[in-house]
């Protein structure tokens, strides 16, 4: 395997294919001393493990030759830069038309569009089929899409967990161990540690128990609770195009509360002018409403000869007069300010309350704002580099952003985060994370907490701190290149990997594989298929093989050839696995590993 990179992705993924998955791995970075090389060269020093680190600037075809893509099975381009990942991508497949590819891209129009012609090249320069040993797959990623989905059900919903893939929604909740719920499951996918007695305990016994079976479920004590996998759900059609403006400008955007007031209080004035004018003067009523409206503006005659009632009016309705220019400019003032901010980055909203304050716009924090706006939950965004990517999808979106450092005093109180319900610090930096994160803590002790730290280690302690410190409130930790090594990895070993759930510290993958050459799958049922604690079968692809979609991840396409996958989440646990047959697992990071470590030896004593 070679991954080309440097980055926190990079390591995390070189660490995963060596450590886990077993394999020798060449690690090509731009500097030895930058970034995360150093740490990507320590692998090399463990035990069991095989790693090899290049040093070089830019990653053309004499250097991708000197690591070895020409001999490679799969070739990983992490880079930050879509540009560069596109260039080494087609210097890769010219070197080696058979390398499997996983690349990197934050655009992910783009990315598909790279993909297909990828596909099409390969296929025109070799006019025969290519052997069915060989997975030549190109999967384009992004680690910012593959994490978002965690993030934004850790800030909403507190402990749920999602994965989207292919208009399937896998959703998961915690549950009391004993209780079943609304809503029936499919399984139990882990068993939690009991928050009382485990909550400061650093031994094994104080993880999660990850995919146990019925056995485990039913002896677990009643304080603990259960991960289990709720609902699933087909997305309804194509997206509907955002509005680029909002529906309409409502009348407390446009002009403030005591403006309103004001205005309210001269019109009543002016209505009770009217009808004391039409009981003293008579006639029309309307007559006397454009008479008390003359007095008003000061341009009716005076009231000479006429009741001593009349003429009193007339002196009241002009004082009020004088109170309506200064009124009439406040209207024109505001509502200038109302539609220059309009063009510009939104402020909070007066009264905003149960919103979600987002801090970090970059590639990460674009995407679970896109989320969070596609959801329709109310989100104000902090961002202290107002040329930052998410701003521009900010403004497009009309969501508030306030522009400042959110470790300064006064930023997240303009944020309202007062009166907001949860917190998501997205930042690259641990340490603006927490800082900001223990702020909004001392602002509102209850506060929903979500953040980004890279650190496993200092993140795990940062959140039993803050949970002993906090206990009714909810704190969660994030790894977003935890969160996408897994997906990364699983595509480099040639399996598809649908999308991952962060289970505490540890994680599940739910990946599609072929049960030919799978030893612990082919010839048995699905309940001697089930292995506890690292893979269960969940659902089964009823499509015929030639009809199969190839990548169960990519969006159906719209059009009379599309078609959903037909997936049977409820299958017989006596269904005999044939080797034709095609499964959706959920599995462990080491499980998965085990199982294509034995695929590729059955694969290799084969041949």
């Amino acid at each position: 395997m070679v991954v080309c990179g440097d980055d926190a992705l990079a390591y995390r993924l070189v660490h995963e294919l060596s450590g886990v998955y077993g394999t020798h791995v060449t690690a090509l970075v731009s500097s030895l001393e930058r970034n995360h090389a150093p740490r990507i060269a320590e692998l090399g020093l463990l035990p069991g493990v095989s790693v090899t680190v290049l040093e070089a600037l830019d990653p053309d075809e004499a250097t991708l030759r000197a690591a070895g893509v020409d001999r490679a099975v799969a070739v990983a381009l992490t880079y930050g830069d879509d540009q560069t990942n596109i260039h080494a991508a087609l210097r890769a497949r010219r070197l080696n038309p058979d390398v499997r590819l996983v690349i990197r891209m934050f655009n992910r129009k783009l990315g598909r569009h790279l993909g297909e012609m990828l596909e099409r090249a390969s296929a025109a320069r070799s006019p025969q089929p290519r052997r069915s040993d060989i997975d030549a797959s190109i999967t384009v990623l992004s680690d910012a899409d593959t994490a978002a989905p965690a993030l934004v059900a850790a800030a909403v919903v507190g402990s749920s967990k999602v994965v989207q893939a292919d208009g399937l929604l896998l959703r998961a909740a915690e549950r009391p161990v004993g209780s079943e719920g609304s809503r029936p499951h499919l399984c139990t996918l882990a068993l939690l540690p009991d928050p009382v007695t485990d909550l400061s305990r650093d031994d094994p016994g104080s993880d999660p128990q990850l995919l146990p079976d019925d056995a485990a479920v039913n002896a677990a004590d009643g304080g603990r609770s259960r991960v289990v996998l709720e609902a699933i759900t087909r997305r309804p059609g194509p997206a509907v195009p955002r509005r680029r403006l909002p529906r309409g400008l409502p009348m407390r955007e446009l002009f403030s509360r005591r403006l309103r007031w004001t205005v309210a209080g001269l019109a009543i004035l002016q209505g009770l002018f009217a009808v004391l004018t039409w009981q003293v003067s008579g006639g029309a009523p309307l007559r006397a409403a454009y008479l008390s409206m003359l007095d008003l503006l000061s341009l009716g005659d005076p009231a000479l000869g006429e009741p001593t009632g009349r003429q009193v009016l007339q002196l009241l309705s002009g004082l009020s007069g004088m109170a309506l220019l200064p009124v009439l400019f406040a209207i024109v003032v505001e509502a200038l300010g109302a539609f220059r901010n309009a063009t510009a980055l939104r402020l909070p909203p007066r009264g905003l309350s149960g919103h979600i304050v987002l801090l970090g716009l970059g590639k990460v924090g674009s995407r679970v704002l896109d989320r969070l706006h596609a959801l329709d939950i109310d989100v104000v965004c902090v961002e202290q580099d107002p040329q930052a990517r998410g701003v521009v999808l900010a403004r497009s979106l009309r969501v508030p952003v306030i522009i400042g450092d959110a470790t300064q005093e006064g930023v997240l109180e303009a944020a309202k985060i007062g009166r907001s319900r949860a917190l998501l610090a997205l930042t690259s930096s641990d340490s603006t994370n927490l800082e900001a994160a223990l702020y909004a803590r001392e602002s509102k002790a209850e506060l929903r907490v979500v953040m980004r730290l890279f650190d496993d280690e200092f993140a795990t302690v940062v959140s039993r701190t803050l949970r002993a410190s906090y206990p009714q409130a909810t704190t969660r930790s994030r790894s977003v290149s935890t969160l996408a090594a897994p997906a990364f990895a699983g595509a480099m070993m040639g399996r598809q990997i649908l999308g991952a759930i962060p289970i505490e510290r540890h994680v599940l993958l739910f990946a599609a594989v072929d049960v030919r050459g799978l030893l612990e799958l082919e010839g048995r049922t699905i309940a001697e298929a089930f292995q506890p604690g690292a893979w269960r079968v969940l659902a089964l692809d009823l499509a015929e093989p030639a009809e199969r979609r190839p990548d169960l991840s990519a969006t159906p396409e719209n059009g009379p050839a599309a078609r959903e996958p037909e997936l049977a989440w409820e299958v017989p646990s006596g269904y005999v696995l044939r080797p034709e047959d095609r499964v959706v697992l959920a599995a462990t990071r080491h499980g998965l590993a085990r199982l294509l470590r034995h695929a590729g030896q059955s694969a290799h004593s084969t041949s």
